[in-house]
């Protein structure tokens, strides 16, 4: 097959073998590493400087971002499902359309971030609270980065588009310059130019806006010599209202897993503070055992999504089953870690007598979390890959459900361990659902014509 964009034309049967998956994994894993250390690299400077407030008002402005960007990182994984299809199809000039949608829509959003930024931080700040000069800070910090809100929400576009086709090396280039860059700034303007807070913020914005052009310049340079298709494609209303769907329905899963994780915070601080903080460590073994499964998710999104836009059958069922066993394998090694390294990493985390002996209580439901929550991951990206999103939207709903239950059944009688087993239990039940339904909903999709 011959074209001038042959650089991004596949042909429409594929095989999927470990060095595939491992292709797209490996990159995206190391990628999703990065955000954290972005995170405690600007928490650090910030805390150089001595002042309480600052560390308390970058943390609580860090939140208030995450919840209103919650609502948008659809354009992450949707964009990278719809792509994945196209590719699969061949289909060039919906490649190009998808992402130009949501250019489209990252664009609107972020413009009503900026524009709605006054309500968004009062209601982030009366709900998370904080002394008055910590609510100052966080003023301060969220005032000059709630300007990255277009750029940022581009390069999730951005990032999703060249993951569909399957490009997770171009993928882990622009989350290490953005957050290489971002680092380097904050270390720069904080250090070396005594901006405070203002510094960290503005070194957000200036790496979201660089990382946004970077990423432009590379789909531009993908797509040389080749036709853009017309507005009219673009804004296809079918096509569009398929993509809003989705969103729709990813949005709602991610609100859900938000409040599902607030409803073990909130249950956690009714039983003390000791308690709360313990649970608060622990909880981040998960969280960072999430961000190594997630390589492996991003890498089924795209090639369940291929094979589903291929219509090929084998493919889906290989990517399924190799993501599922490399899943499984590399939450098995976190537990073990986890059982081995975890009165260690609770010591280096705390200094607390009453947490430090808490943690030790508790950690064994924690090094458990990955092996409980691998089978949602994987199967998170089935679905988000295949456009699955409506199932995928309601077996949330149902495990979220099944969670609760679980916790108005299980602490009365057991404490504290029952608030962790209704957490493992509403992990399991979301992966087995999906599970279920998986094979079910393979049928009919790569049904013949």
């Amino acid at each position: 097959m011959t074209t001038q964009s042959s650089d991004i034309r596949p042909e429409k049967a594929f095989d999927v073998t470990h060095r595939s998956v491992l292709a797209i994994a490996v990159p995206m894993t190391l990628a999703f590493l990065s955000t954290p250390l972005l995170g405690v690299v600007d928490t650090a400077v910030i805390g150089r400087l001595g002042d309480a407030a600052l560390v308390g008002g970058i943390a609580i402005g860090g939140v208030i971002f995450d919840l209103v960007f919650t609502t948008f990182n659809f354009l992450r994984s949707g964009t990278t499902g719809l792509t994945a299809q196209a590719y699969g199809a061949d289909d060039q000039s919906e490649i190009k359309a998808t992402f130009l949608r949501a250019l489209f829509i990252a664009a609107v959003a972020g413009l009503a971030v900026i524009l709605l930024q006054v309500p968004f931080l009062e209601i982030g700040l009366t709900f998370m609270g904080g002394s008055a000069d910590v609510q100052s800070a966080t003023r301060r910090y969220f005032e000059i980065r709630v300007y990255s809100a277009p750029f940022l929400l581009a390069n999730y576009a951005i990032l999703g588009w060249f993951l569909g086709l399957s490009r997770a090396g171009t993928g882990l280039f622009l989350q290490l310059f953005l957050n290489g860059l971002n680092i380097a700034l904050s270390i720069w303007f904080v250090m070396g130019l005594g901006w405070s807070i203002e510094g960290v913020a503005a070194a957000t914005v200036l790496s979201e806006a660089a990382a946004c052009l970077a990423g432009l310049l590379l789909i531009l340079r993908a797509a040389r010599g080749s036709v853009w298709p017309m507005w009219s494609v673009v804004f296809d209303r079918r096509l569009l209202l398929r993509m809003m769907a989705i969103n729709r329905d990813i949005m709602i899963r991610s609100f859900s897993l938000l409040f599902a994780f607030a409803f073990f915070t909130a249950r956690s601080a009714d039983q003390g503070d000791v308690l709360l903080a313990a649970n608060a460590i622990l909880e981040k073994f998960f969280l960072v055992g999430g961000y190594f499964l997630d390589g492996l998710a991003t890498a089924v999104e795209q090639l369940a999504g291929r094979a589903v836009g291929a219509r090929y059958r084998p493919a889906f069922d290989r990517a399924v089953k190799l993501t599922t066993l490399w899943g499984f394998a590399l939450a098995l090694c976190l537990a073990l870690v986890y059982f081995a390294t975890g009165p260690l990493l609770v010591d280096l985390m705390t200094v607390s007598p009453g947490v430090r002996e808490l943690g030790r209580v508790y950690l064994p439901w924690a090094a458990l979390t990955p092996l409980f929550g691998v089978l949602a991951f994987q199967m998170d990206g089935v679905f988000i890959g295949a456009t699955w999103s409506r199932d995928m939207r309601n077996m949330m709903l149902l495990s979220l459900a099944i969670y609760i239950a679980a916790y108005y059944t299980l602490f009365p009688l057991m404490g504290n361990h029952g608030l962790w087993l209704s957490l493992e239990i509403f992990l399991g039940a979301r992966g087995i659902s999906l599970a279920a339904m998986c094979r079910h909903r393979a049928n009919q999709t790569f049904q013949p014509a």
